[in-house]
């Protein structure tokens, strides 16, 4: 009876968790951009598969990463959106994953090279659709976004999965 009840508990958070994940990559998509450079976003979606990882394990994770990544992008995207972000989240939530398999990072650092590899991962896909090397020059800028982004939502991924059970 127990098991029956921590799966269930599982697949619950499992729903939860895409949901979330799909309301907050509508909810960044409606933010006006403010910052003066393209492309740079907070990252908010972070935060679900941040809290999967912690909570729910590797596999869950990957799977709740690609999961919301194909709704929102068959939703609110096209091919190359989809791509874009399936290259950034691919490569993003991989890097959280051997880091936090190596043990001496907390959800922060995590957090900060997940953000990243998610910038690292769209340029890479860029340069492939544009034919060109000349976008690496960007990576910088991505860069210094990516760390501010990370610590923000490390922090904030901190305190959620600090309130969520581990449900392994």
């Amino acid at each position: 009876m127990k098991n029956d009840r921590k799966t269930t508990q599982k697949i619950a958070l499992r729903g939860l968790l895409v949901a979330v994940a799909m309301v907050l990559s509508w909810i960044e998509a409606q933010i006006p951009a403010f910052f003066a450079v393209p492309g740079i976003k907070l990252g908010l979606t972070n935060l679900v598969v941040l809290a999967a990882l912690y909570c729910l394990g590797e596999r869950d994770a990957v799977l709740i990463n690609v999961l919301r990544i194909l709704l929102v992008g068959l939703t609110f995207g096209n091919m190359f959106s989809l791509l874009y972000s399936m290259a950034g989240g691919v490569l993003s939530g991989l890097t959280m994953i051997l880091m936090k398999r190596f043990g001496r990072f907390d959800i922060t650092a995590v957090s900060v090279a997940g953000g990243i590899m998610h910038n690292v991962g769209q340029i890479l896909v860029a340069m492939i659709v544009l034919e060109t090397g000349s976008l690496l020059y960007y990576l910088p800028v991505l860069w210094i976004s990516g760390i501010a982004a990370g610590l923000l939502i490390g922090l904030l991924s901190k305190e959620v999965v600090r309130r969520i059970p581990p449900l392994r």
